[in-house]
């Protein structure tokens, strides 16, 4: 059995999640399938170099198909039968309008669901975004495969500082919901930690409502490691998220977790996080303050993030992988 794997282009520099998931789940495969990956040749931009990647996708094609994301449009010419789409949100969808709207939906969304037998979405929510745009789709076509924690993110134990916590949040696109953070944590003692792009209004913004901060750019994924250990609080206060990776990071690291209500999030965290409007201001700053004066209910949090994060175990989602590609194999060669 032979499996492709079919990734976008990677850049010489940058973490890039979908490489990771992937990359990971092949490893565990390996007893199993003969597993390679194809790499189009040309970054997604331009209607010729897109035509380019899509004709030599369809000359690496193999038992399975497994277009991994962000690239649906290469799908256009594969085998149906043998052919899987994985969605990991619908923000391109909720972001755009008009023409880019259609086209977006129309090549990343409509053409890659009904040009596969299988589609994965890495959550409930996600699988109800992709059936809100595809009202048509058999909802036993999109299969849910959450996404594996990385066994890099282990027990670090730390001491809460209640006088002056550390708070991080990972990401500064429009959709993780900064500047209403930065009103919500005005007037709290903390250090707020913030990786990810630097945009000069966030930086006024901080200056402004006076919050001890710092903007770290450019890290490794080791580096990244060590800011979980050196936190007290992970948020990711968003108003949309397709998954929510910092939620299981934080957990498995034994932090305590505040996130939003909607979408991806509950789903992801369980009962180990609390959960808060992101819309609301006061509502998250009254999430921040709980947590940090309520040690019982912090410590109960962790300890429901620990068993939470159990659900997330690597070899459990490669297995489930495996499933999707073995009923594929066998539609195939009965």
């Amino acid at each position: 059995m032979e499996l492709t794997y079919f990734s976008r282009k990677t850049a010489p520099a940058g973490n890039y999640s979908i490489e990771f998931i992937f990359n990971d789940v092949a490893k565990r495969l390996v007893d199993r399938m003969h597993v390679q990956f194809f790499h189009s040749k040309f970054f997604s931009n331009g209607i010729f170099k897109r035509m380019y990647n899509i004709v030599e996708a369809y000359t690496k094609q193999g038992d399975i198909n497994h277009v991994t994301g962000d690239i649906h449009y290469i799908g256009l010419l594969l085998n149906k039968k043998r052919t899987i789409h994985t969605i990991h949100d619908c923000i391109h969808l909720k972001s755009s309008k008009g023409i880019k709207h259609q086209i977006l939906k129309l090549f990343w969304h409509t053409i890659p669901i009904r040009k596969s037998v299988f589609v994965t979405a890495n959550s409930i929510s996600t699988k109800n975004e992709i059936l809100k745009y595809a009202p048509w789709c058999n909802a036993e076509k999109i299969v849910v495969i959450p996404v594996a924690i990385s066994e890099q993110f282990v027990t670090t134990p730390k001491n809460f500082n209640t006088a002056k916590p550390t708070i991080l949040q990972l990401g500064t696109a429009a959709n993780k919901n900064i500047e209403n953070l930065i009103v919500a944590l005005k007037e709290i003692s903390c250090k707020l930690i913030i990786i990810g792009v630097k945009h000069l209004n966030l930086i006024q913004q901080l200056q402004s409502a006076g919050i001890d901060y710092e903007y770290l750019q450019g890290l490794t994924n080791e580096e990244i490691l060590l800011q979980y250990q050196k936190a007290d609080i992970i948020t990711l206060c968003s108003t949309y998220e397709g998954f929510g990776m910092p939620i299981l990071e934080g957990q498995a690291t034994g932090r305590v977790v505040i996130t939003s209500n909607c979408f991806s999030m509950p789903d992801v965290g369980g009962n180990g996080a609390h959960y808060v409007n992101p819309l609301d201001m006061e509502d998250m700053r009254n999430g921040f303050i709980k947590i940090i004066e309520d040690e019982t209910y912090r410590n109960q949090l962790i300890q429901h993030g620990y068993e939470n994060v159990k659900r997330f175990n690597p070899l459990t989602i490669a297995n489930m992988y495996y499933d999707v590609y073995k009923k594929v194999y066998e539609a195939q060669n009965p």
